[in-house]
């Protein structure tokens, strides 16, 4: 689809009657727990790395790595990051950019993911309701119904990361924005549609975004998945659809208030332009967008930091450090 018809492209939306009644009912009985932050020694000079632990879905322990200016002075505006699919948080030492800028950082972890040969994940997904069948992956995974489907239950961990964030003295509460790309891209805009409290969102490449439409035009993974389990899964489209409409980025992003920065890649066949474009232009806040007409799913990567660091500059404000 050329730019000029992408800057147009205003699917019809496939929202369920009660998508925010199940996601009331969703956060709601999310399940207590405590958040701990745990010091962790990375041999960093002038980074300071904890460990952090707070309850997802059902409670359940969720694994993240706070990172923090060591030379600071009071609470610091809060980056909370979200990886991209079948990543996790990792090491301390691939995540230094925001905290360089003199941002507390915040990288959830990914439960269950963290088999993709990039970074790894230290969360379990207990989903003690079970699921059926399922193609490899996590796209249809539970995907028989929308309450034991896999992204319900990471969609809440992402929400409840910004509360981590907001449990720690060193963090400013009033004052944190989320960020991501591909999937942490799709996780951001969901989080943005979920609450009201946020400063800014970032989502690069994002994927969750307008699924009918990505399973029909790509053959690359992950969208892939849906494809592959709908081809023995016949005459299953319907429900399948209708599942995953409770987990799509362009019905959050309706509901999102917090000013957006998005980037799209037009050659990109992971996560087509156009399902991007599904999601930006029904984003309800302010919003800009970035493309990057020669480039595939990489988007802008490092030479787009600049962009984000304004972004972030002109919302959270710029980090006083302690000289």
């Amino acid at each position: 689809m050329p730019l000029e018809r992408l800057r147009e492209y205003r699917p019809e939306p496939a929202e369920p009657a009660d998508f925010d009644a199940f996601w009331k009912q969703t956060l709601d009985g999310a399940g207590p727990g405590p958040v701990t932050f745990e010091p962790y020694d990375a041999g960093l000079n002038t980074v300071q790395v904890q460990d952090v632990t707070f309850p997802g879905w059902g409670g359940q322990p969720v694994k993240a790595w706070l990172l923090l200016p060591r030379h600071r002075r009071g609470p610091l505006p809060a980056v909370v990051q979200y990886i991209g699919y079948n990543g996790g948080r990792g090491t301390p030492y691939e995540w230094l950019t925001w905290t360089a800028a003199g941002y507390a950082h915040l990288v959830m972890d990914n439960r269950g993911q963290g088999g993709g040969g990039k970074t790894t994940a230290d969360t379990a997904d207990v989903a003690p309701d079970g699921h059926g069948s399922s193609s490899p992956g996590f796209l249809t995974r539970g995907v028989e119904d929308p309450g034991k489907h896999y992204y319900r239950r990471l969609i809440t961990d992402a929400v409840r990361a910004v509360d981590a964030a907001k449990a720690s003295p060193d963090v400013a509460a009033d004052r944190i924005a989320v960020l991501g790309g591909s999937q942490g891209g799709g996780l951001a805009l969901a989080v943005a549609g979920l609450r009201d409290d946020l400063v800014a969102a970032i989502a690069d490449v994002p994927f969750l975004c307008h699924y009918r439409r990505a399973s029909q035009i790509t053959d690359s993974g992950p969208y892939a998945e849906i494809a592959r389990f709908l081809k023995g899964h016949r005459f299953a489209a319907d429900d399948v659809l209708g599942t995953l409409a409770y987990f799509d980025a362009v019905n959050f992003a309706a509901r999102a208030t917090a000013p957006a920065w998005f980037s799209v890649g037009l050659m990109d066949n992971i996560c087509p332009p156009s399902t991007v474009f599904a999601a930006y232009h029904r984003y309800a806040g302010p919003k800009q967008i970035e493309v990057f007409t020669y480039n595939g799913h990489e988007g802008g990567a490092a030479y787009d930091v600049p962009r984000k660091l304004a972004a972030l500059h002109d919302t959270l404000g710029v980090p006083e450090a302690e000289q």
